[in-house]
């Protein structure tokens, strides 16, 4: 019979005694890393307030949003300045507005409304972001988990499920460092995605490039050419790419981006242009102003990744230290998270047991649709916000209630 460690269970009960009242649940930018765009907050500055142009920007007009902006955040994303609208503060109100479009009125090139769909759904790789999901449980669409196989994508099965069901319309991905796992796809998974026979002609790829800029290594995961790519497979409209400065500035007073085929973008300017007269042009001048050119975007999230390496570094250490050999996890290049699968059965337990000790981790289930993991065994990780001690007091604490739920569970088995 498997007994429950004293030891463990001592180590627990001291954990809780110190009363811990730790956040780990989002992946947040520190304040550090907030203030390293301070100088935006006196930009652009009085007088200040013409593009390139010479057009005044604080009037309305300039739907499209500032060419110099969406000019520089074009060239690190792989998409022409005439394919990327600059249009809102972040990105999930564009990812919201294009869903809802589809539901109402269809897309380019297809058979019309998606609320017309019997039974309208999303293919969903899991572990995934859970506001990708809220989005589609919001609007009624219904989502297919496809779990990642141990090399990535598993394109079996969704060349499988998108060739033989037509009332898939789209498929959610984060392509780089993606959330929780880090994972970034490959060239050949994409050319894979974008060419592959659908039963629904307007099949989307919600191209979710998140983190597109946010490498923690010397030689970062490339940013991957998708709308080359579809064009060339013939389906220039298959992806529509989306992506912000929420992680790269300020979280929430941003810019958000969506790029696409010249058809995807004229109806999203369609569209958009029912809601608005143009966007917070000036908003988008004091980024221009800050950032410069693209290099200076590369130069300000090389700052970001002094902050945030030793922070993943960290977390690293104490899940080798503490959990090896009883649980895995990713190991990212880029991004925000780490995910780490704690063994099934465990997650939910485990976070609870963290949550009485005062530590918050994001609800089991989160990165899956409906809140639901299969296994329930996947521990979303967000190293970013905490400082470094708090960090490593909430990690290590995290691993003692991994190994008592896994114990707990290993004796209920027998």
């Amino acid at each position: 019979m498997t007994h429950i460690s004293t030891d463990l269970t001592t180590a627990y009960a001291e954990l809780v005694a110190r009363g811990l009242s730790l956040d780990l649940t989002r992946g947040k930018p520190s304040p550090s890393q907030l203030d390293l765009s301070n100088a935006m907050l006196g930009l652009p500055g009085d007088g200040d307030y013409r593009d390139a142009a010479g057009t005044d920007l604080r009037n309305y007009g300039g739907p499209d949003g500032l060419p110099e902006l969406r000019a520089i955040m074009g060239e690190l994303l792989g998409i022409p300045t005439d394919q990327l609208l600059a249009l809102d503060t972040t990105s999930l109100p564009l990812m919201h507005e294009v869903l809802v479009a589809a539901l109402l009125t269809g897309v380019p090139h297809g058979d019309g409304p998606w609320r017309n769909v019997e039974g309208v759904s999303f293919l969903c790789p899991v572990p995934g972001y859970d506001r990708h999901f809220a989005i589609c449980e919001a609007l009624g669409i219904r989502m297919i988990a496809v779990p990642f196989t141990d090399t990535g994508l598993d394109l079996d099965t969704i060349r499988s499920l998108v060739a033989n069901d037509p009332s898939i319309r789209g498929m959610w991905t984060v392509p780089m460092y993606s959330n929780p796992t880090g994972y970034s796809l490959t060239v050949e998974e994409v050319e894979a995605l974008v060419a592959m026979p659908t039963a629904a002609d307007d099949f989307r790829i919600m191209w979710d490039n998140a983190y597109a800029v946010h490498h923690l290594t010397d030689d970062p995961d490339p940013v991957i050419d998708v709308l080359g790519l579809a064009a060339a497979a013939g389906h220039p409209d298959r992806p529509i790419v989306f992506a912000s400065t929420s992680k790269v500035t300020f979280a929430g007073g941003g810019v958000g981006f969506v790029g696409g085929s010249p058809a995807n973008i004229a109806w999203i300017r369609k569209h958009w242009s029912a809601r608005t007269i143009g966007p917070d042009k000036l908003n988008q001048l004091r980024h221009v102003r800050f950032f410069g050119d693209a290099a200076g975007v590369v130069a300000h999230m090389a700052k970001h990744r002094a902050l945030l390496e030793p922070q993943f570094e960290a977390v690293l250490q104490i899940l080798e230290e503490r959990l090896r050999g009883v649980a895995s996890w990713t190991r990212p290049r880029g991004g925000y998270f780490i995910s780490l699968d704690a063994g099934d059965g465990v997650a939910t337990r485990a976070i609870a047991l963290a949550k009485e000790a005062g530590i918050l981790v994001t609800a089991a289930g989160a990165p899956f649709p409906y809140g639901d993991d299969p296994r329930d065994s996947t521990i979303r990780l967000a190293p970013s916000f905490p400082s470094l001690d708090e960090l490593r007091a909430g990690i290590d604490g995290l691993c003692t209630c991994v190994l008592l739920a896994q114990q707990e569970r290993a004796a209920a088995a027998e």
